[in-house]
């Protein structure tokens, strides 16, 4: 499958159609950015370990049941994808406290939650993805009820599969974001990625951050954090 037009550039990622009007090639960037691109630079080697693993989470989620726009990894850089209409939404699931949730609401970080939150944002890098609920949702016409409870019920269901399967691996699932698009017959299914950058993961036993924080924060060995996410799953 060969890449035609470049339908789409984000942060991370470059979409590009290919000779199959169903199909689109995603290419993954070593480009990193934090708080909504203010903070920008290079994580070398990034493209590759986030396109692998993403590889290894969506063949995992589509084992269990997960709907998901993967079909298959091409290269080191470049994932062969279901064309979908990207949901407006950005999902974020929480197990711990941390990042933006203490910011918020002044929690200490490292508190365990005794159910996982589910939260939406407007994905709109103008007004910084502000939070919103249902309602709001429903109001903007960025999703159904439906819709809605359908990607609800799915992000529980990824949770709970992806923090039995990194436990395993000696690694904390924190918290996660994700995003859902709608294939052509309407049929919401999980799109994008799930890395480093999209994930906060600690090891279980030291509480080191292996994630994006690491660049966040300047905390250096951002290149091994996440290489070594990607060895645990190998």
């Amino acid at each position: 499958m060969k890449k035609c037009d470049l339908l789409y550039e984000g942060k991370a990622k470059r979409v590009f159609s290919t000779e199959n009007e169903d199909l689109v090639i995603q290419e993954f960037k070593d480009d990193a950015t934090a708080f909504n691109g203010a903070k920008k630079d290079q994580i070398i080697g990034k493209g590759v370990i986030n396109n692998k693993i993403s590889n290894i989470l969506f063949k995992l989620l589509e084992s269990k049941g997960i709907p998901t726009h993967f079909e298959k990894e091409i290269d080191d850089n470049n994932m062969l994808i279901k064309k979908v209409e990207i949901v407006l939404l950005e999902v974020i699931i929480r197990n711990i406290a941390a990042g933006s949730f203490c910011k918020r609401y002044g929690t200490k970080e490292g508190k365990i939650f005794k159910e996982a939150t589910f939260e939406l944002s407007y994905k709109k890098d103008e007004l910084g993805d502000p939070l919103i609920n249902e309602y709001h949702a429903i109001a903007l016409e960025l999703a159904t009820i439906d819709e809605i409870n359908i990607i609800r019920k799915y992000a529980f269901k990824i949770n709970n599969i992806l923090k039995e399967y990194f436990d395993k691996r000696n690694v904390i699932l924190v918290d996660f974001k994700l995003e859902f698009g709608r294939t052509k017959d309407g049929k919401i299914i999980l799109a994008d990625e799930i890395s480093p950058d999209t994930c906060r993961f600690w090891d279980k036993e030291t509480k080191e951050k292996l994630d994006k924080d690491r660049f966040r924060n300047d905390m250096g060995n951002i290149e091994e954090a996440y290489q070594e996410i990607l060895k645990r799953l190998s």
